[in-house]
């Protein structure tokens, strides 16, 4: 009799626990949907700005990938007139509205007319958003840069974008993924821009991507290694011109990437540095710029960021990964894309 008694109480007990921790369970279910449901709505919101925040998804060898395009407010383009397009790679951490905030890039296609393209990293490719620059080795990498140009053509086709300008631009992942598309699509982009990323060739998997982010790994300099750095498709071929943006306090990515950068994009184009010179606005950081040439092109500016971390230079201050007190960003790397649409040269390879 006592041990039935027993029994029941630790039945009793049993079932107790149990409808405590399937409800705490339920509950925590609930919550995460909530917050699930909260950040859809959110990334849905479209970002300050009187345009069209316009969704959309291309399908590549990576799989399917969302992307937002944003239209300025007001066109009225006449026949058969179209605007430059951006394309615009967000950073880890970040999603494609997270950039159009934090660069306020949308602000400067308003006034400069122009189409600004966000493609999103899907959170099931990369648990924290990133896009997979250093899977070279496993050809994950290269499978995205093919989805992320049919995010471009599918753009091109449906929307006034003129393919003759058109420029790529990231941050930080998105930056090392924007030097990959550009290296393997290179007569496709009139410019590409690199803030805070990783020097290209600089890392082929997961195990060599952290060292190449400190700043190890560093691609071989000379011309004729320059296809083993940067892979087939950017040796013997004309290259974009690039800009490379880079704070000295980039705890994330070490700035010694940026020099890396514009010495193998030099080595591939052939171009020389000039003597840098030092640029201030106002009270915002001081950088240091040095241009490299060949035959009075500029194949590479570089920009070095004095006192910027691991940040969007001039970006909102409410942003993570964003800091106010540096220099434009989003006005360089516009000028410079603007400049190389006026031009229309590519950079010959060297003889």
């Amino acid at each position: 009799m006592a041990r039935r008694t027993l029994s029941s109480t630790l039945t009793r007990a049993y079932k107790r626990n149990l409808k405590a921790l399937t409800k705490a369970t339920l509950g925590s279910g609930k919550r995460i949907a909530t917050q699930v449901k909260r950040a859809a709505v959110k990334q849905l919101k479209p970002p300050p700005g009187r345009g069209d925040w316009l969704a959309g998804a291309a399908l590549g060898p990576a799989g399917a990938r969302r992307w937002h395009l944003y239209r300025p407010p007001g066109l009225q383009l006449a026949p058969g007139e179209k605007l430059p397009l951006m394309v615009m790679l967000h950073g880890c951490g970040q999603t494609g509205r997270d950039f159009a905030v934090s660069t306020r890039m949308n602000r400067l296609a308003d006034r400069e007319r122009f189409l600004v393209l966000y493609p999103e990293q899907d959170r099931i490719a990369h648990p924290q958003g990133c896009w997979n620059w250093y899977e070279r080795r496993s050809g994950k990498a290269d499978a995205e840069a093919s989805t992320l140009m049919a995010a471009v053509d599918q753009v091109l086709l449906l929307y006034p974008a003129d393919r003759e300008r058109v420029a790529i631009c990231g941050l930080s992942a998105g930056a090392s993924m924007a030097a990959l598309v550009a290296t393997r699509y290179p007569l496709r982009f009139k410019a590409v821009a690199m803030h805070s990323g990783v020097a290209p060739g600089a890392a082929k998997s997961p195990a060599t991507a952290l060292g190449a982010m400190r700043g190890q790994n560093v691609p071989p300099m000379p011309a004729t290694a320059v296809g083993k750095a940067m892979g087939a498709a950017a040796q013997f071929t004309t290259l974009p011109p690039l800009l490379v943006l880079h704070g000295d306090a980039d705890a994330v990515v070490s700035a010694s990437n940026a020099t890396s950068t514009a010495a193998v994009w030099a080595a591939a184009t052939g171009a020389r540095p000039g003597a840098p010179r030092v640029q201030q606005r106002g009270k915002r950081h001081p950088m240091t710029v040095t241009d490299y040439t060949r035959r009075g092109a500029t194949a590479v500016t570089l920009c070095e960021i004095k006192g910027l971390g691991h940040a969007w230079s001039g970006g909102a201050a409410s942003m993570l990964f964003s800091d106010a007190a540096g220099p434009d960003a989003s006005r360089l790397v516009w000028a410079f894309a603007q400049r190389q649409f006026r031009l229309g040269q590519a950079i010959l390879p060297p003889p």
